[in-house]
């Protein structure tokens, strides 16, 4: 008989969090706190010299001296870390690096994932999030079987590497340096992990987990639906369940959970499963849901990371002012900052979320502040396509795999509109009528929209293209982007994307 490791894991994930409700009243000095050590260990770093950080005592002496940040800010410093040298935005040597999403100017970004960061940020996180759903699930026995913990590999686009340097999807990283005493709770193993081809990967990955007691899921939602179909198949099953009985819990993160929520749901038995929301990036783990009464996911304070945040209305600017977590409003939507112990500064990483909650301090993500369709004035950010585009499929029938959104500006006597490349997994009862429905669930999420469209005066009605299934994953496996952690983007103010995918189904 398996033994059940779980009692066990409850009893320390109990005194971690008396520990973090100790700090409800106490978020500012908390995360003063977090700051000062952050400053204190590169004090000698080149970072450090270059801002005096030896003499900086307060937050308000911090944002003073030392700008934000975005990738490009930092791109030649963080090339200096990967070629070996040491001590530049963070103590020490750094050995691994996360390669990200390319930036404006069409290079990817590679993300320092330091020792400190390993330690203090990512795997405390990682164990914070367990420890929050064994505090709701009092019936969990997650420790009697094994986790899939879907990753990446180290394939990058960087040559003549230094030895012992590691670049690649932050999940290869995390696998590859965990502890060796995880893997007795883990599938795949590390070979099949790591594997860089996912045509290979796949059936490795069925084959691997298929006989497993696996109790609990970790990734993202879009790829990781893609691996539980191929389990089915290769099992005959129609149910998940049906392969793994004791299946309880989805660690999802990296995209929002919503527009796949019914696809879970139609393939799991749901009165044994549970969703759980993560906010784990290449950049820092920063939040995780801690209630089934809300999505929204309270931020983690300290562990390793300094927040800021940017009022919406000026996160076009360079150098806006932010504000520190104890000056923020509930019900708004900021640009997330982080100060990190990864070696980022004030650094914006691209992310737009909302505060639900003051305390704890509970957030949604919103969107990216480079993903969104402003192009008629309707301000359109992901949030409200992902909330327009569930309820729509939920009123049709319909099942959406993934789907993807670009304005089409005016031409030929016609208004501009919004075209939505959707790949379904099940069909509409009407496109039309899904389009239409559409239409009007994005009016009433978003009123800037909602005004655009008013009277059809400045804004036609949406149009749906339906792509054959498969699509989005064929086209970023041309593109070099399909692996554990690919994203498929959801808006784009203009037409790159979708004019690259209705290219690649002509082809």
């Amino acid at each position: 008989m398996r033994v059940d490791f779980t009692p066990i894991m409850r009893s320390r994930a109990r005194s971690r969090l008396e520990e973090q409700l100790r700090y409800l009243d106490h978020a500012d000095s908390v995360q003063q706190e977090q700051l000062v050590k952050l400053v204190e260990r590169a004090a000698l770093t080149w970072q450090g010299r270059r801002y005096d950080y030896s003499t900086i005592r307060t937050y308000r002496d911090f944002a003073s001296r030392v700008p934000l940040s975005r990738y490009d800010d930092v791109r030649d410093a963080v090339m200096r870390m990967v070629r070996g040298e040491k001590d530049v935005l963070w103590r020490g040597r750094t050995w691994n690096f996360a390669q990200s999403s390319g930036t404006s100017d069409g290079k990817s970004k590679y993300i320092p994932i330091t020792i400190d960061a390993f330690r203090l940020n990512h795997y405390q996180g990682a164990n914070d999030v367990v420890n929050h759903y064994l505090n709701l699930n009092p019936h969990s026995k997650i420790f009697r079987g094994k986790g899939f913990i879907l990753g990446g590999s180290f394939a990058n686009e960087v040559n003549n590497l230094p030895r012992g340097v590691r670049v690649g999807d932050l999940s290869a990283s995390l696998i590859d340096n965990i502890n060796p005493l995880v893997n007795l709770f883990r599938v795949p193993s590390k070979a099949t992990a790591l594997m860089e081809d996912w045509r290979e990967k796949l059936p490795r990955l069925v084959e691997e987990s298929r006989h497993a007691d696996v109790t609990n899921l970790s990734g993202v939602p879009s790829w990781f639906l893609t691996v539980l179909k191929e389990v089915l198949r290769a099992a005959g099953a129609s149910r998940i369940h049906e392969v793994w009985p004791n299946l309880e819990v989805f660690f999802h993160g990296g995209i929002a959970f919503e527009p796949y929520r019914k696809q879970y749901e139609a393939i799991c038995d749901m009165s044994k499963m549970h969703f759980l929301n993560t906010y784990n990036a290449s950049e820092g783990f920063f939040a995780t849901q801690t209630s089934w009464g809300t999505t929204a996911m309270m931020l983690l304070l300290d562990i390793g990371v300094f927040y800021e945040f940017i009022p919406l209305d000026r996160c076009h600017d360079d150098q806006p002012d932010a504000l520190p977590l104890w000056e923020v409003r509930q019900g708004e939507t900021y640009e997330l900052v982080i100060t990190a112990c990864n070696g980022l500064w004030r650094y914006r990483i691209g992310d737009t979320v909302t505060i639900e909650s003051l305390r704890p301090l509970k957030i949604n993500i919103a969107g990216r502040t480079k993903a969104f369709i402003n192009a008629f004035g309707e301000e359109l950010m992901v949030h409200n396509a992902d909330a327009a585009i569930t309820a729509a499929a939920a009123d049709t029938g319909a099942r959406v795999a993934d789907y993807s959104a670009a304005p089409v500006y005016a031409d030929g006597g016609r208004r501009g509109r919004h075209e939505w490349l959707i790949e379904f997994d099940v069909m509409p009862d009407s496109v039309e009528r899904f389009a239409t429905l559409l239409d009007r669930r994005l009016k009433a999420v978003n009123s800037d929209y909602e005004a655009k469209r008013s009277g059809d005066i400045f804004l036609d009605p949406p149009t749906v293209v339906t792509l054959p299934a498969g699509t989005f994953d064929r086209w970023l496996a041309a593109t070099g982007k399909l692996g554990g952690q690919r994203k498929v983007p959801r808006l784009c103010n203009d037409r790159r994307v979708a004019d690259a995918i209705l290219a690649f189904l002509d082809r």
